[in-house]
């Protein structure tokens, strides 16, 4: 083969890859389909069995008796306070003061949840970490807002025009017959504006969840790293019965 003719194949032989090489990748057309999960679909023995010991140990620790309810804590079983929602806001106000105070050297000096965010009752038995679970299945974290006093008017303004039993600990609010705000008390001393508050709750509420949007002039919002529902299973660790009630920290007076 002379040199012309080398060069010649060489050329072609270039033209050649040159033109099988691929540009990138287009999607172009998506096509979707629907695959139902149920009873018809036979699950596979040797999954089955790798699955088990995993799926029965976290049973097990979920379904451990940490405590005992003699009735049934709910949400309903009052009109501006309940059951569960006291036992919720006491429970944030124990676990979460020691550990505020351990960090800033302040206290905390009350707490407010939202009625919404109880998502089950706790039914008379047993208490244990799968009731957590229930009650709280979000991964809401505590945390602080410190807010000064037209905020925290502004927060006690709400909760008197949403007559609804948001959780409160910490605090005492009587309304009137014709649901005036008479009288708040913040740890047994009257509420005083000129001050400032620290106000446990949660990181949902604090970003305007369920319409608290008092929060957005929070002086300070300072986070905990500690799960709504990790206080309700560390509380229920060293409690042996729940025994809530509904009691005078929101009531408005009979005419």
């Amino acid at each position: 083969m002379n040199l012309k003719t080398q060069h010649f194949v060489s050329f072609v032989t270039i033209l050649f890859i040159c033109s099988c090489k691929q540009g990138p990748a287009a999607l172009t057309e998506i096509h979707g389909k629907q695959l139902l999960i149920g009873d018809s679909i036979k699950p596979l023995d040797s999954l089955e069995q790798f699955v088990a010991p995993y799926r029965n140990r976290v049973n097990e620790v979920l379904d451990s008796t940490l405590a005992y309810a003699p009735y049934d804590i709910t949400k309903n079983d009052g009109k501006l306070n309940t059951t569960a929602g006291n036992l919720m806001a006491d429970i944030v106000l124990e676990q979460i003061g020691p550990v505020f105070k351990a960090r800033t050297g302040k206290e905390i000096d009350f707490v407010l949840l939202n009625h919404g965010g109880i998502r089950s009752i706790i039914s008379a038995g047993n208490v244990s970490a799968r009731t957590a679970y229930e009650i709280m299945p979000f991964e809401n974290m505590i945390v602080v807002a410190e807010l000064n006093g037209p905020s925290v008017r502004e927060m006690i303004g709400f909760l008197v025009q949403a007559n609804r039993a948001h959780p409160i600990a910490g605090m005492q609010i009587t309304l009137s017959s014709e649901n005036e705000l008479q009288s708040v008390n913040i740890k047994g001393a009257p509420f005083d504006e000129n001050r400032t508050y620290f106000v446990a709750t949660s990181d949902y509420l604090v970003k305007g969840g369920d319409n608290m949007g008092f929060f957005r002039d929070g002086l300070k919002i300072i986070p905990t790293d500690y799960k709504l529902r990790n206080a309700l299973i560390d509380y229920f660790k060293k409690a042996d019965t729940l025994k809530p009630v509904v009691d005078n920290r929101f009531i408005q007076n009979d005419p």
